[in-house]
């Protein structure tokens, strides 16, 4: 919070009007390019230890296969739909993608040139050794050509393009080669192979047999070659007798953004996996082709892959570069960040074997603030543990957006009916986009065990993340709750930054039973005592607490507003903070991802700053803390302030209303983040960002080590 605050009231500030002008606005689509040049910056810093470099370079590649695949496949289903509705900052589908492609041609470039002059060299260094085949040893060729004729070639399958052979379906995110043949009377052909995904990418090459040192240790060079340049080398064995002309590789995207016509489903569960399926043969939205690929070639593809000319990429290799993850994935501590140990706040330790009634007894006592990934996921998993354990407790409701593979979530919650008989509702979001497959695996699972599976309201995704255990305690009923800004996902819990907490609050405990029957049943309820609840009054209740402090500022008391979160495009709540700069209102906004506000306006926005952290967790959590003229207000949760979230999602805002655990959300968290100068960086009022630098090394700080450090020393 800045010590600037003042209880004086704004000086005849020069109000502007029009805040509804797009001069005002980020276009969400720009704005999300240019949150991927700050993950490329990531891969850049050269303070990151070696590896984890490599694993921002395939987070580029990742985020934008998805970025083409959402994104820009919905601007292209608007454009070819002919929809000339304009975004906030005045420009057309039409319009957006030109802008689009002029920026992702060049990231995507650039991405590679550093990859090719900078990290190869670094990497080679450092033992790690991508090669050609013409670098290959003898010794090396032979390994690689027994492992192609053993693992790869069976699961190849030529498919050639002529007149008797229709074009070959291109399926999402493949990686291909293009491949010219001649026969023995001299006519051209073409074919297409497709590599393997079920193949790790990157072929590890031993240099001898077992590849280990003779002490038994691992290793000090790795040898890898691309899994696209041995079948390239092999081609010869999938066309005897044919003449090889030119093999070139080429990776296709395909629009993934597809509408569920709910109303007309009468099986979600059926509809979301044909939706899946479907996502297989949506319109080619970018093709990517290897640099050097002759123009005919380049033409063919196009023309029976139905895609614009303009939508093709050609690129420096790799193609996919979400396959450099294969190298993160090396045993080599010392090329990574430091592990530490999470830890478990001191309330909810147990000091001998497991009591499913320690745990209950702890959140009566106090509301349990926990801070992820620095304190660990293990107390959330043990709350529905001991839910399911203890003979008190009567059902266990929750949702469940993501949860991943192998999730312990969800095998408590079969234990705890199967086992032990409870009551379980679960809503399971089939929605939740790349998940739908996990999702309806559990689904199905959960709905054989007899547990109670929805699968949310119509029309509404509900990514709310909420676990409600009813207890009995003598004569009364008791609910405990869980409440979080992240997933109940035991892998991203230690790789995301999230906040969750605990309580046994009667009146957010009351609305969390009315919630879920808004969910599972039927229910108009508007009025929730402590709750906000998208789409229902969150909306209201949020704007209003702005106005409440644009009106504290009028009226010469202390006014300030800090929210953090993961993207601000919402047009309405923009304008309303806009309004409080104008009122004189100091505005702090920690914005991970896209942020469609415009800072540091004279007249508009110069009370208003947007700070971005990119680190080695993802900033994933959403608090707002109202200052109130010192009656402060905390609330958490899992809602961006985006139009989705408030309009057609089902989220949820709780109040932080421990003094003590405010105190340490503000102090602790979240000034931490505001001074950070290492990995923070401030948005400028044309969009783009400047990184925040130290004065010098011994001002460093870097807020997520300095969190790291806290836990350290707890421990």
């Amino acid at each position: 919070m800045p010590d600037e605050i003042s209880s004086k009231p704004a000086e005849n500030p020069v109000l502007i009007e029009d805040l509804d002008n797009p001069k005002y606005y980020v276009n969400r689509e720009l704005g999300l390019l240019e949150f991927q040049w700050r993950v490329f910056e990531e891969a850049q810093d050269e303070r990151n230890p070696l590896l984890e470099r490599v694993k921002f370079l395939s987070i580029l590649g990742s985020n934008l296969d998805e970025f083409f695949m959402v994104r820009v496949g919905g601007l292209v289903m608007q454009r070819d739909a002919g929809v000339f509705n304009r975004s906030q900052d005045g420009l057309s589908p039409n319009q957006q993608l030109v802008e689009i492609r002029k920026i992702a041609r060049k990231l995507m470039q650039e991405g590679r040139d550093y990859w090719i002059t900078t990290m190869l060299p670094l990497l080679d260094k450092a033992g790690i050794h991508i090669l050609q085949y013409s670098q290959l040893s003898e010794r090396q060729r032979e390994f690689v050509n027994d492992y192609y004729h053993e693992a790869v070639f069976p699961t190849l399958t030529p498919l050639a393009f002529d007149p008797g052979h229709p074009f070959p379906h291109i399926s999402n995110l493949s990686l291909n080669l293009a491949v010219s043949i001649e026969d023995e009377s001299g006519y051209e052909h073409f074919a297409r192979v497709k590599v393997p995904s079920s193949l790790p990418q990157l072929v590890p090459i031993k240099r001898s047999s077992g590849g280990y040192r003779r002490d038994g240790a691992a290793p000090r060079h790795h040898y890898f070659m691309w899994l696209s340049h041995l079948i390239r080398e092999n081609l010869n064995s999938l066309f005897p007798g044919m003449k090889i002309l030119e093999a070139y590789p080429f990776h296709v995207t395909r629009n993934a953004d597809f509408e569920i016509q709910e109303l007309e489903a009468s099986d979600l569960l059926e509809v979301m996996e044909e939706s899946v399926r479907n996502r297989r043969f949506g319109k080619v939205v970018r093709l990517m082709v290897q640099k050097d690929m002759p123009t005919h070639l380049q033409e063919l593809l196009a023309q029976n892959l139905n895609m614009d000319i303009l939508d093709i990429y050609p690129l420096d290799l790799p193609l996919s570069m979400r396959s450099l993850m294969d190298l993160h994935r090396l045993e080599l501590p010392h090329l990574k960040d430091q592990p530490f140990h999470q830890q478990i706040p001191e309330k909810l330790r147990q000091k001998e074997g497991f009591d499913p009634g320690y745990i209950f007894a702890a959140i009566r006592t106090s509301d349990i603030l926990l801070h992820h990934p620095y304190d660990s996921f293990t107390p959330v998993v043990d709350f529905l543990r001991a839910a399911a354990r203890d003979p008190n407790v009567l059902t266990i409701k929750m949702t469940l957006y993501r949860v991943g593979q192998n999730s312990p979530i969800v095998k408590t919650l079969l234990e705890a009916r199967r086992d032990y008989g409870k009551q379980i509702a679960v809503l399971v979001e089939l929605k939740a986009r790349f998940d739908e497959e996990s999702n309806i695996s559990w689904a199905r699972m959960l709905e054989q065990e007899g547990v109670h599976v929805t699968y949310g309201l119509v029309g509404l995704k509900t990514h709310s993340k909420i676990a409600l255990v009813v207890r009995r305690e003598g004569d009364h009923i008791r609910r405990y709750i869980h409440l979080g800004t992240g997933n109940y996902h035991h892998i991203t819990a230690s790789l995301y930054e999230d906040m969750g907490m605990f309580t046994a609050d009667q009146e957010i405990g009351a609305d969390a039973s009315d919630l879920f029957n808004y969910l599972t049943g039927y229910s108009s309820k508007k009025d929730y005592r402590k709750l906000l609840i998208a789409p229902i009054n969150m909306r209201q209740r949020f704007t209003d607490m702005i106005e409440r402090e644009i009106d504290n500022k009028k009226n010469g008391k202390d006014a300030y507003l800090l929210f953090k979160m993961n993207s601000l495009v919402d047009p309405l709540i923009i304008r309303k903070l806009y309004q409080a700069s104008q009122a004189g209102v100091k505005i702090d906004l920690l914005i991970r991802g896209i942020c469609s506000l415009r800072p540091g306006i004279k007249g508009v926005s110069e009370n208003i700053r947007v700070i971005s952290i990119l680190g080695r967790f993802l900033e994933h959590s959403r608090v707002y803390y109202f200052l109130n003229d010192g009656n402060e207000e905390i609330y958490m949760g899992s809602a961006d302030l985006m139009p989705r979230n408030l309009n057609q999602r089902v989220e949820i805002l709780f109040p932080v209303e421990d003094r003590q655990m405010i105190r340490r959300i503000r102090k602790d968290i979240l000034e931490t983040y505001l001074t950070d100068n290492t990995k923070a960086r401030l948005m400028k009022s044309d969009g783009t960002y400047s990184r925040i630098k130290p004065h010098n090394a011994r001002s460093t700080r870097n807020a997520q080590e300095i969190f790291i450090e806290r836990t350290n020393k707890r421990r």
